[in-house]
Parts: structure tokens; C-alpha cells; sequence
């Protein structure tokens, strides 16, 4: 089902943990491909909602447990979720059917792609105006969390800018190959 040649799809999982297109060499001295920020972003809200999910089974098992943690464990999660949508977006490894496309020829085949494009686009877009709309509705309102009052409103924020990148890439993919075609 896979369209892709094999370097094509080494540059293709490459792109989906945010690395470099670089080619690969049999150097040893060759340096490991660049990963960009969206990946040690990610990567850091991992490291840190493990880290505190460790010190409170320990703290459970030991008798003091550690109040609050699942706080900090979904915004560090929120924080992940956020990263790695934005990063599959950019690298185009979101998850495609392609049982149909493949069997057509190359125009319907990019007119589909664009059309599919388009409608993420909206999708992220609408989601994105609710997004917006919440966090407007509910900025004055001081929202925290229960226990250590993690404030929601960068929370909202990070949210909200996510998915205007979401829906801005994908209209810019939608609209930029039909310049292409022309």
C-alpha cells in the first residue's frame, strides 16, 4: 500500500521524529541527524511526567505520597500531545488510508490529496475557533487546578496556538499544490 520509495521512507521517518533529510553515511565519525526543538520539547514534557509518576509510587510506597501530581502530569502530557500533533502535521505522518488513492491516476490522485488537505484544514480550524472561544469565555475566571493551582490559561494557550499551526499547514499544503498545478 505504501507509495514510497525506500529512501523516500527514510526521509519520510526521519521527517516524522523531526530530524534532518540528510543522506545517511558509512562514516563513523559522521554526526547523528539534527532533531528540532518540537522533538526536545516533546521529549521534556515526557521526561517530566515520568519523573513525578516515579516519585509518587515511590511516595505512596514509602507513605508520603506526592498530592498533586496527576496536575502536573497532564499539563506535561497536554504539553507532549500538543508537540507531537504540530510535528506530524509538519512531517506529513499523520495516519492515511490509501487503499483507493493508490489505483487512480496522478491528477485525481492530487486533486483527492488536496481535497483531503482542505478538509483538515477546516477541521483544525474549527477546532482551533472553539478553542479560542473557550479560552476568551474563560480567561477572566481565573481557572487552576484543584490542588496546586496550575493556572489553565497557558494551558489554553498552547492548545489554541497547536492548532492554528495545525490548520494553517494544512491550507497551505491544500492551496500551495494547487499553485503547483497550474
Amino acid at each position: 500500500m505504501a507509495e514510497m520509495s525506500d529512501s523516500s521512507s527514510r526521509d519520510h521517518n526521519r521527517a516524522a521524529v523531526g530530524t534532518s533529510a540528510r543522506p545517511a553515511t558509512s562514516d563513523a565519525t559522521a554526526r547523528p541527524p539534527r532533531l528540532s526543538p518540537l522533538f526536545y520539547i516533546g521529549a521534556a514534557g515526557l521526561l517530566i511526567a515520568m519523573a513525578v509518576e516515579a516519585v509518587a509510587v515511590a511516595g505512596r510506597q514509602l507513605g508520603i505520597p506526592l498530592h498533586g501530581a496527576i496536575e502536573i502530569i497532564q499539563a506535561a502530557i497536554l504539553l507532549t500531545a500538543s508537540v507531537s500533533m504540530v510535528s506530524a502535521t509538519l512531517a506529513k505522518s499523520h495516519a492515511v488510508v490509501r487503499l483507493v488513492i493508490t489505483r487512480l491516476p496522478t491528477t485525481p490522485k492530487r486533486r483527492l490529496q488536496r481535497f483531503a488537505d482542505l478538509l483538515a484544514a477546516v477541521f483544525f480550524a474549527a477546532l482551533a475557533v472553539a478553542a479560542i472561544w473557550l479560552a476568551i469565555e474563560h480567561w477572566g475566571a481565573h481557572e487552576e487546578s484543584e490542588l496546586l493551582h496550575l493556572p489553565f490559561r497557558p494551558l489554553r494557550a498552547v492548545v489554541c496556538l497547536a492548532l492554528i499551526v495545525i490548520a494553517a499547514v494544512f491550507a497551505y499544503r491544500a492551496f500551495a499544490q494547487r499553485t503547483e498545478e497550474q
